[in-house]
């Protein structure tokens, strides 16, 4: 029997070559070529492998589909169920990547544990760790009875079949890097294995309609590790996030096609395990100074939940040649964007001065609705001079000075005020455009709190009103 073909595949991006070579000729990646080894045309079962989907349909009218809505469950876990959009949808396969040690193992075992009382067996596939480690995390967790199976198994078919056997409410791999198949002699984590894993575990999830949860690992641009079909196949992407020396946790969706994108869930690690925070405004403000110079309140959305966080600015003369900009937490080139509107349109002489931005707790912003925060942060600092400190600032800054209106004013608004801020400084585009939703106009108060809200047009005018 002929023996199956070698073909060399890259690491990186994926792309084949008949031999190996030193770097890849679609991405340029050095020494990531990796022979891999396919299944033998004529082998058993090499033709039908991808059949068991369950094909043969006939096409159906548009008009004659029923669409019914599919019930959630619960993973018992608010700030989980708030990311995946509601609860785990049967027969979807969610992805969660992340640091190693952020937290994946545990946020998943917890949830399994929760799983398992609610809604039945929940199958724990492990091929990191050995069921006396997982157990021994389980009882710091306190998991206690819960109808919780453990398998430390590598082996894809051997999983499948104890899917197949147990019949799970809920399937959880632990990684998806880790696992292999007979069917294919490269190593586990390769490109190939990572495809074929996710193929597999796919067709398990739709064709028995058990929801299944992929562990993934992430490379050190922080980037899911793997083929980008990983993400293709899957239904829904979760991004584990935090920094080490910070408590707090944070779940962020960047797919999902049971709810929203960019949802969030906040989390505190504790000795006990992973703490939801269903209030994470609180757990970001809870350590902010008043009265201090260069620190401003911005209320960032979220997906559908607004935060409030602290951005803090230190502008110092600069002792070298070379005055150096950084940025924890917020895009470095949006501070150098906004240091060049600062300089030309507000008149401050930045050009010899050292500018540090960080959003306090390790907190993340990127949409442009911080704009305006960052640049008052930077003003304070500058002028020396301290915001009120019951007031909060959102808006995104244009090039030529101007305030332009952000979306979701409203609920930043709603958040604010509950929060006791008693002055809102957003902008004026808002204000006329959505006035409504504000329940009055310009400078009125709001019934939520009694907030008075303050548009701005221009960065001059934000900073004559914000900073006295």
């Amino acid at each position: 029997m002929k023996p199956p073909r070698a073909v060399f595949v890259c690491q990186e991006c994926g792309a084949q070559a008949p031999k190996w070579m030193g770097r890849c000729t679609e991405c340029g990646a050095w020494n990531s070529l990796v022979e891999e080894r396919g299944i033998e045309a004529g082998a058993p079962g090499s033709a039908n492998r991808y059949a068991q989907l369950g094909a043969g349909g006939s096409a159906r009218l548009y008009a004659e589909v029923d669409v019914a809505d599919a019930v959630r469950l619960s993973t018992g876990i608010d700030e989980f169920d708030r990311v995946l959009g509601g609860g785990v949808v049967p027969g979807s396969l969610v992805l969660l990547g992340g640091e190693p040690g952020i937290g994946k193992s545990t946020l998943l075992l917890q949830a399994a544990a929760h799983f398992a009382r609610a809604a039945g067996p929940v199958l724990y596939a492990s091929g990191e760790e050995s069921e006396h480690q997982i157990k021994s995390r389980g009882d710091r967790l306190g998991v206690g009875e819960a109808p919780l199976y453990l398998l430390s198994e590598t082996c894809i078919e051997r999983i499948l079949e104890e899917i197949a056997r147990l019949k799970p409410a809920l399937v959880v791999v632990d990684s998806v890097q880790t696992v292999f198949s007979i069917k294919f002699q490269s190593a586990p984590g390769s490109i190939g294995q990572v495809r074929e894993a996710a193929t597999q575990f796919l067709f398990a999830a739709k064709g028995q309609n058990i929801p299944t949860v992929l562990v993934g690992h992430v490379t050190k641009d922080g980037s899911l590790a793997g083929p980008k079909v990983l993400e293709h196949v899957v239904d829904t992407v979760l991004y584990f996030e935090g920094e080490r020396h910070h408590a707090h946790r944070v779940v962020r969706a960047v797919k999902n096609r049971y709810g929203a994108v960019s949802e969030l869930g906040v989390f505190e690690m504790t000795g006990a395990g992973l703490r939801p925070v269903p209030n994470p405004s609180k757990l970001f403000l809870s350590e902010r100074a008043s009265g201090t110079p260069g620190s401003s309140v911005l209320c960032c959305v979220e997906g559908s939940r607004p935060i409030l966080v602290e951005v803090q600015a230190l502008v110092s003369t600069s002792t070298y040649g070379n005055a150096r900009r950084m940025a924890i937490g917020f895009d470095q080139h949006r501070v150098s964007l906004l240091l060049a509107v600062l300089e030309k349109r507000a008149g401050l002489n930045l050009a010899g001065d050292d500018v540090y931005v960080n959003i306090a707790g390790g907190m993340s912003v990127e949409e442009p609705a911080a704009d305006l925060s960052v640049v008052a942060a930077i003003a304070s600092s500058v002028r020396n001079r301290s915001l009120a400190p019951s007031t909060a600032v959102f808006g995104e800054v244009g090039l030529s000075g101007e305030i332009r209106g952000i979306p979701q004013a409203a609920l930043r608004v709603r958040e604010a005020a509950q929060m006791g801020f008693t002055r809102i400084v957003m902008p004026a585009a808002n204000l006329d455009r959505d006035g409504g939703s504000f329940q009055g106009g310009r400078g009125s108060p709001t019934p939520a709190g009694g907030a008075e809200l303050v548009g701005v047009r221009t960065v001059g005018e934000a900073l004559d009103l914000l900073i006295t």
